[in-house]
């Protein structure tokens, strides 16, 4: 397949602080975050600038606790044409929530957010990509709650998360919520993980792109980007207590983040999910 100018990506952005992340989940509790100095907002809007000057959109999967202190953020973020979806209320992992205790939580962020922008939240991501085979419950409580589609798994093998022998193409589950799984490049019979995060950052640009552009060669279905609005800050407080390998996946280029997400701007086109992925929603 040839690659086209015009092929259009789906740019997401998991909309949290640096505080929420599950590598510090033994570092803070969510009874501190309240007293810990909150930079997403400003992080938040430095991303909503380079989009605007890049011409790009893209789907901000916002957590219920940010968009409770923020409204106003998730009104911009809509007002500027993005799709704004579901991160849950509490960043709490899926795969160590109760049936109930998922539902109440998914619930609760989906309705906040419709009540702050005045429409209507179809998509949804787990924490940590937190939905695999112990815990496929969760499609359907989706479903029950409204939401249409979830990008919450990643076909992979991690230490953290990964499901390596689920779909790798969108498809619609028997639950009826349609799951959009992250990109992965199959090359020397392992599925490699290309969708942004961490390994954007740990790796140089050069290969994240040639990554990218040999998943557009080979694959017909869309490719989609993440990243974290505490990834650009270098400035943000450190957790010296955290464990050593959480603090090198944290906080590695930090000082690097935006400007190669610029140079990722400027080299494809970038859309929401619910543009990039309309075919798979009818």
């Amino acid at each position: 397949m040839q690659l086209s100018p015009v092929r259009s990506n789906a740019l997401t952005v998991d909309v949290e602080d640096y505080f929420h992340v599950a590598a510090f989940d033994a570092t803070v509790s969510p009874q501190q975050w309240e007293d810990l100095p909150q930079r997403v907002a400003r992080n938040t809007e430095i991303i909503l600038q380079q989009f605007a000057t890049h011409q790009a959109k893209a789907t901000f999967f916002i957590l219920g606790w940010v968009a409770e202190r923020n409204p106003e953020l998730v009104r911009k973020i809509h007002a500027a044409g993005h799709e704004v979806a579901s991160h849950g209320y509490a960043h709490a992992k899926a795969s160590v929530q109760t049936a109930a205790e998922f539902s109440s939580d998914v619930r609760k962020a989906k309705t906040l957010l419709e009540d702050i922008i005045g429409a209507e939240v179809t998509g949804y991501r787990a924490p940590s990509f937190s939905i695999g085979k112990t815990n496929e419950w969760a499609f359907d409580a989706l479903h029950q709650a409204g939401y249409l589609y979830s990008s919450s798994t990643y076909p992979v093998v991690h230490d953290l998360y990964g499901t390596p022998d689920w779909p790798q193409q969108p498809y619609r589950r028997k639950e009826g919520i349609i799951e959009c799984p992250m990109p992965v490049l199959n090359k020397a019979s392992k599925q490699w993980p290309i969708a942004g995060g961490g390994y954007f950052r740990l790796l140089p640009y050069w290969l994240s792109k040639k990554c990218i552009d040999s998943y557009l060669q080979q694959s017909d279905a869309p490719y989609m980007f993440y990243f974290h609005p505490w990834e650009i800050d270098p400035q943000q407080p450190r957790f010296a207590q955290a464990p050593l390998k959480s603090r090198f996946r944290h906080y590695t280029n930090l000082n690097k983040m935006e400007a190669k997400l610029v140079r990722l701007l400027k080299d494809y086109q970038w859309r929401s999910i619910r543009e990039v992925y309309q075919p798979y929603f009818v």
